[in-house]
């Protein structure tokens, strides 16, 4: 067992995490009230009953702040997105994938469109992060890819990567045209994007050997 690894249970360290989960959804709602610009620190502890040193010692500075508030709340959305049961089929599963995400998108639109600049933009070591959550996310759908394969779902050679890439193209082109105001439906378009790309990766139909019909003399 690795000590090193596992999280402090004494009463300070349980008090220090209980702060920094009301930080960072004080710091979700700021955001989403007045948008990040406009957020200030100072609003943010006041919402969160802490001192501003408070937040700026568990979170550093203020845009610091953001990168923890939205991998935190991505980081669980998408654990459990990615935590479909077994036996449901590929097309199953990216939908619900699909759906889970935006509903978290949804839920605070203001929020999101922070969020995909700031985590497509983020700068180090926040960019590595956000890119190893989509790295995760990609490595969950090529292991549906490869367990669709071997049900007869899709070909046997369909690259498993790829069409991990192509969901996300998918994804993403939805996801913006939503936070622009262009599409009013992202999940729709995104389900059909991806049923129309399946489609081209199913197995030929196998063909019925004909029966030759019994005459009644």
């Amino acid at each position: 067992m690795n000590m090193l690894n596992e999280k402090p249970t004494g009463p300070r360290a349980k008090q220090k995490e209980a702060t920094g989960r009301a930080v960072l959804e004080a710091a979700r709602e700021e955001f989403e009230r007045v948008g990040f610009e406009a957020a200030n620190v100072r609003s943010i502890a006041q919402r969160a009953g802490v001192s501003a040193g408070t937040v700026l010692h568990h979170y550093g500075d203020k845009r610091d702040l953001l990168h923890a508030a939205l991998f935190d709340d991505l980081e669980r959305t998408l654990r459990k997105a990615v935590a479909a049961p077994e036996g449901e089929t590929l097309d199953a599963r990216l939908s619900g994938l699909t759906r889970s995400v935006f509903r978290y998108y949804q839920k605070r639109p203001q929020l999101s469109r922070t969020l995909l600049k700031e985590s497509l933009f983020a700068e180090p070591p926040w960019a590595q992060r956000f890119s190893a959550q989509v790295a995760q996310v990609h490595a969950a759908i090529a292991t549906w890819a490869v367990d669709a394969a071997k049900k007869g779902e899709l070909r046997a050679e369909v690259d498993a990567a790829l069409l991990g890439a192509a969901y996300f193209s998918f994804f993403y082109f939805a996801l913006i045209a939503w936070a622009q105001g262009a599409h009013p439906a992202p999940v729709q378009m995104v389900e059909h994007l991806v049923a129309q790309h399946l489609a081209g990766l199913r197995p030929p139909p196998q063909s019925k050997p004909a029966t030759q019909k019994r005459r009644r003399s």
